[in-house]
């Protein structure tokens, strides 16, 4: 894509100045590098698709027409469905190339970074061996690995992604945090009708060092239909272990000191409708509020495992090795012998053991074991569950200054039986999940307005309808289930009752062709005839590929975390988990894991 297009669609799309433009297309060519090879083309097509329709209806390139050609454009583009699609895209990843720049100072930080034994891949020698390998260093596998070092076993953990500290939280800016921090810079897609968006972190610590802090027990429903309707022996542990993890997390009911506006309106809203709301449980203590969780939190308050299970697995002698990609595990007569990974210039490490244990998460974990030839369970990679969100924004006649708070505050459960979880969410401006409506001026007019915006965000509770395939890298498909597209509606108007009740006086939909609505009746007046296909989804829960089951042809995991057909490799990730877990799931995941590295340490014996 030639400069001169990329700056021109910024140009129009966000209405900005010509400096101003070539500045956020400089972010969003930096941005796209990160991003898999058919969202770059996407982008270089999309850019170059619409500065031929500029030539076409004026003459002149995009980078070349007035301020007053580019809104007329855009109302061009807004009258063709498939011009207006286009553009309808290519905004999103504008708008986070052009955000970051109004956030408020960091504050100094809460505590140090933690002390980890972490030696980036250029330094860890060519063939090396331990009792167990842990592949991810995520929730999973870092609880697992915790386990198993305490049990006196020699553990090295192996992370793809990069050590990251306060001081890139506090240097940097928000985007360029998130291009570094997520796989595939945040564009990570599970392609189907609509397309949902699934930002998947890649660090020392995995997602938790970009989740919301958000700390649900698992629902002892969801425990009962594990255990009736998959088998799974671990469920009653699961439980059980459910206090050791709230004590590692340090997870408490957020104060409300730091909840900011945004969550004070989701419970006020919530008490004038009678519904169920509270402030959230998180792992973050000492919070100050300051909206970034989802880039690495600046005064790390929010304790990811990368501040608590990792060095102390560390403490009982754990190593870490990040930087390191594992292309296969190795088998030997049908046993696990270890595995070989690749470093980032292309050269290979081996680390020989006898004990695997692949925690590199739902999308991830089927590729790899298609890789090392243990991908032959025809349930291996399906049963893909998304937990899909979908936002809504409010206006009210004062600033609300959503991102002046907590990323996400407050959890509204009056529909969670429904499966529905309405929880009150923000972002830094531009990176959350709700698309402001409009182009150019009208766009810029938003932005400008944006203080005013109150943000819910809602998950639905989704049948197992995605896939993963591929095996260099994953490729993920998902239909979404007629039922869930009811439930999707049903979360659409619930926010917008919340938001109304509160007092707004208009809300923002998300949904390009009919972006307002000036009551409830007209919300769901939208929603109902608003076809799935023009829904803005994201979600950020992957669960169930690789999932675990007591029947053997249901599932390629047993009930204590075995990969069926070998001996010696483990599952302990979000893939396991039979079913959406219906809330955010990290307590739940490392709880299962905890009693997989338990099953681990009793198969060899003790230690």
């Amino acid at each position: 894509m030639t400069d001169r297009a990329l700056t021109g669609t910024v140009a129009t799309l966000l209405g900005t100045d010509p400096v101003r433009a070539r500045e956020v297309a400089a972010r969003l060519g930096t941005l796209s590098a990160a991003f898999p090879r058919p969202a770059r083309l996407g982008l270089r097509a999309g850019a170059g698709l619409l500065d031929t329709a500029a030539l076409l209806t004026t003459g002149r390139r995009l980078d070349r027409l007035r301020p007053e050609q580019r809104d007329a454009l855009c109302r061009v583009l807004a009258g063709q469905p498939r011009l207006a699609a286009v553009a309808d895209l290519l905004k999103v990843p504008a708008l986070l190339a052009g955000s970051g720049t109004v956030l408020p100072p960091a504050p100094e930080p809460a505590r140090p970074d933690a002390a980890l034994d972490c030696t980036p891949s250029a330094h860890w020698p060519a063939r090396t061996t331990a009792d167990a390998v842990v592949i991810g260093s995520g929730a999973g596998g870092a609880m697992a690995a915790r386990e198993l070092a305490r049990a006196g076993l020699s553990v090295v953990i192996v992370e793809e992604g990069s050590r990251f500290g306060v001081a890139d939280f506090r240097d940097r800016e928000p985007v360029e945090r998130f291009a570094r921090l997520y796989r595939d810079g945040g564009a990570t897609v599970a392609w189907g009708v609509p397309p949902v968006v699934l930002p998947v972190g890649r660090a020392v610590g995995g997602t938790t060092v970009v989740n919301s802090g958000t700390c649900y027990r698992p629902p002892a429903r969801v425990l009962a239909h594990w255990r009736s309707r998959a088998g799974v022996a671990l469920t009653d542990r699961i439980a059980e272990l459910v206090p050791e993890v709230e004590r590692t997390l340090r997870v408490a009911t957020q104060p409300m000191a730091a909840l900011g506006r945004n969550g004070g309106l989701a419970l006020a809203g919530a008490a004038r409708l009678g519904w169920q709301a509270s402030p959230l449980r998180r792992n973050a203590p000492g919070c100050a509020g300051s909206c970034q969780c989802a880039v690495g939190c600046p005064r790390n308050a929010k304790y990811g495992v990368h501040l608590n299970a990792l060095p102390q697995a560390c403490e009982a002698g754990a190593k870490i090795v990040s930087e390191l990609r594992v292309h296969r595990i190795l088998v030997e007569r049908g046993r696990a012998a270890g595995v070989v990974a690749r470093r980032p210039d292309g050269s290979s490490a081996e680390i020989l053991s006898d004990i695997v244990v692949v925690a590199a998460g739902a999308t991830e974990t089927p590729p790899l074991l298609c890789r090392s030839g243990l991908g032959r369970h025809p349930q291996l990679g399906r049963n893909l569950a998304l937990h899909p969100a979908v936002s809504l924004a409010g206006r009210f006649d004062e600033d609300v200054e959503a991102w002046r708070g907590v990323l996400q505050s407050v959890g509204i459960e009056q529909w969670h039986d429904k499966g529905v979880l309405i929880e009150a969410t923000s972002a830094p401006p531009g990176m959350g999940t709700f698309v402001l409506p409009g182009l150019g001026s009208d766009l810029r007019r938003e932005m400008e307005a944006s203080p005013r915006l109150a943000t819910l965000g809602a998950m639905i509770a989704d049948e197992p309808a995605g896939q993963v395939l591929g095996r260099r890298a994953p490729l993920l498909r998902y239909q979404l289930a007629r039922d869930d597209l009811g439930k999707l509606r049903t979360a659409l108007c619930a926010m917008g009752e919340v938001l109304f009740a509160a007092g707004a006086r208009e809300v923002l939909t998300g949904i390009a062709r009919s972006p307002r609505a000036s009551d409830v009746t007209a919300l769901r007046d939208i929603v109902a005839r608003t076809p799935a296909a023009q829904l803005h989804l994201a979600a950020f829960h992957p669960t169930g590929s690789a999932r675990a089951a007591a029947d053997p042809e249901s599932g390629p995991v047993d009930g204590r975390g075995r990969l069926r057909g070998v001996d010696g490799v483990y599952v302990a990730d979000a893939s396991v988990l039979p079913s959406c877990p219906t809330v955010n799931p990290q307590v739940t995941i490392m709880a299962m894991a905890l009693a997989i590295g338990e099953c681990v340490i009793a198969d060899r014996g003790g230690a």
